[in-house]
């Protein structure tokens, strides 16, 4: 088999036409302007094609530090921050909650977009067996999709409380098991 050897450094050279801009000269180059997207710092924008939908930025972050909640809503540690580039994108929060309960009680985690609760209804959870010296630890995931209306630093975070207030005690993060906030800002 023969192999060819090409000339690189003289690769894109030759007579290019006036008609496409060139100079009909020999040895001229290809004008920058006809190669499109030619290094990253020549794209401008994306295609028309892709106007929304698109995932222009993500953050996680996470922690493992242990909170005991009583009967009313306090944070769990849980937070990230995210700058939205235009007022009319969305920002995906994906939440992976984890959670510990002991004996009869459960738990209800809650998100917030700064101070305010931006979803319906909290992430239930069920109650306990109630078996003595008994307890479950689990991961509750969910997401939602927010409209902020804010080119601001928003900060999400959650907040979590134990249900029944007779029960044993209801942790986040117990052990150090790791919770974990995903935030995706996608373009409308």
């Amino acid at each position: 088999m023969a192999l060819s050897k090409i000339d690189a450094a003289n690769f894109l050279t030759g007579t290019i036409p006036t008609s496409v801009g060139g100079t009909g000269s020999t040895a001229a180059t290809l004008p920058a302007s006809l190669i499109n997207n030619t290094s990253i710092g020549n794209v401008t924008a994306l295609p028309a094609a892709i106007t929304t939908g698109t995932v222009l930025q993500v953050v996680q972050a996470n922690t493992n530090t242990t909170v005991t909640h009583s009967t009313s809503y306090a944070d769990t540690t849980l937070t990230a921050s995210i700058t939205p580039s235009s007022t009319s994108n969305k920002i995906l929060v994906i939440i992976n909650q984890h959670m510990y309960v002991q004996e009869n009680n459960g738990g209800s985690v809650k998100i917030f977009r700064n101070s305010t609760q931006i979803e319906d209804q909290p992430q239930q959870y069920a109650f306990h067996t109630g078996l003595a010296n008994s307890y479950f630890r689990n991961y509750h995931s969910f997401n939602y999709l927010d409209s902020p209306s804010s080119t601001s630093a928003l900060a999400y975070k959650t907040q979590a409380r134990e249900l029944s207030g007779s029960g044993g005690a209801v942790q986040t993060q117990n052990d150090s098991f790791v919770s974990y906030i995903t935030l995706m800002e996608i373009s409308a």
